[in-house]
């Protein structure tokens, strides 16, 4: 990827993990590569108030060999949006009986009016 582009973002995890991304989803072939002819690339001109762990950014993961890095990548990403509504359930359910608490309390010891 270019790495000196204004929309690349590298970030390490603490457990090691890195990942390299475009921040507009426009490098279909990330962290391995950013399209030639990219609308939107825009070379970087500072760092203004940025954190920097370290000086270097990580290497780029081996490529997996074969053609179908897109196809690889598209299939992870309907992996993640496909548990995205159940994700959004649960919080909604949560969040239901969190105010359901707190309304059976207001109504305890909420001010008369």
């Amino acid at each position: 990827m270019r790495e000196e582009c204004k929309q690349f973002e590298s970030r390490t995890y603490a457990n090691g993990e890195t990942v390299r991304k475009c921040n507009l989803d426009l490098a279909p072939e990330a962290p391995w590569r950013c399209p030639d002819d990219c609308p939107k690339y825009e070379r970087r001109l500072a760092d203004v108030d940025w954190q920097h762990g370290t000086l270097v950014t990580p290497p780029t993961p081996p490529e997996p060999d074969g053609e179908g890095i897109a196809e690889l990548l598209d299939a992870a990403e309907d992996i993640v949006n496909a548990a995205g509504p159940e994700i959004l359930a649960d919080i909604a359910a949560e969040q239901a009986k969190s105010q359901g608490a707190f309304a059976r309390l207001k109504k305890r010891f909420g001010r008369k009016r």
